[in-house]
């Protein structure tokens, strides 16, 4: 997984050493400021994984809840508190844009009760952060994949050369979140929700998310995900996680041509993420595409030995017809 910003691309911690059963991929894009998306990245697959659904093998309930539980979590004197402390660990070198890897393996805290216990202190009444975070994450257990996704950083698999988007942009034009905006007591104008926001989803930005008299998924700005369920097959070739920065540059299925013309020839996969960056930078920081941070991950997928071996008798077939 990759990030670029301010010319500057740079590998964030990633635990590759993945099991045999799930592995666990996330995109946090951050939106007026960074808390957000490192409280996510840090804290956002643990839940998962402490949820009784992980434990009974429904992961699509258990990354659901995971979503809501980050607004819960970043509400009173504790949240305030670990927000604080991950505000001060950023520096100026810092993105927005917070990528994960993470697998299981070694985890103590599969079946752990959660733990994020309440604490008494003068912000006991702390309504949660203002800025926010989109969520893009995808969850691997054998040939089933599990995407979530609030916000419009956006999953893609490539199946047989073919991009499928595997999860939708939420932007406030989009009929579905228009209505549960205006319903909820909020206006788009120019776009953007009150005036401010461009995304229709998200976590935090608890200042969208204040009508008491409404469920977590009915307010102005929601963390309500849409889940995805796919059926791994022998066509799906890779998946790609990234932030709006890169699809604001090239469409679904210019980024999936993109990386099938260089991902055979590149020494790694991180050498296929570096092209495709170069590709969206823009030449100057005058503005238009290529300005914004850049995140993504590429996660290709084994091919089984039969397919391989299938494939390199029709190789040596065709240049024995060739010969001839």
């Amino acid at each position: 997984m990759y990030c670029l910003m301010s010319c500057i691309i740079f590998q964030h911690s990633a635990l590759l050493d993945l099991d045999n059963e799930t592995a666990f991929f996330g995109v946090f894009d951050g939106h007026g400021g960074r808390v957000v998306a490192k409280f996510c990245a840090k804290y956002l697959h643990s839940q998962v994984l402490k949820s009784e659904a992980y434990s009974s093998g429904d992961l699509g309930t258990a990354v659901h809840k995971a979503f809501f539980r980050m607004d819960e979590m970043m509400r009173g004197q504790r949240g305030w508190r670990e927000l604080s402390a991950l505000g001060d660990k950023m520096n100026k070198f810092s993105g927005m844009i917070e990528g994960l890897i993470w697998s299981p393996r070694g985890s103590d805290s599969k079946n752990a009760e959660d733990d994020w216990t309440l604490e008494e202190g003068p912000h006991s009444d702390f309504d949660g952060p203002t800025c926010g975070s989109t969520a893009c994450v995808a969850l691997v257990r054998n040939n089933q994949l599990v995407v979530a996704n609030a916000g419009d950083s956006r999953c893609v698999i490539s199946r047989a050369g073919q991009a499928y988007n595997l999860s939708r942009d939420h932007k406030p034009e989009l009929v579905a979140e228009r209505e549960r905006i205006l319903k909820a007591g909020g206006f788009i104008r120019m776009g953007r929700i009150n005036g401010s926001l461009n995304l229709a989803r998200a976590i935090g930005d608890m200042e969208f998310k204040q009508n008491k008299f409404l469920p977590p998924e009915k307010q102005i700005v929601t963390s309500n995900p849409d889940i995805n369920v796919v059926e791994l097959c022998n066509e799906d070739d890779f998946l790609v996680l990234a932030c709006d920065g890169i699809w604001d540059c090239m469409s679904s299925q210019q980024l999936v041509d993109f990386i099938h013309e260089h991902i055979n020839t590149e020494s790694s996969l991180s050498a296929v993420c570096e092209r495709v960056l170069d590709r969206c930078l823009a030449p100057s920081t005058m503005g238009g595409d290529g300005c914004d941070n850049m995140t993504m991950i590429l996660v290709q997928f084994k091919k089984p030995v039969s397919d391989k071996k299938k494939a390199d008798v029709g190789e040596q077939s065709a240049k024995g017809k060739e010969e001839s």
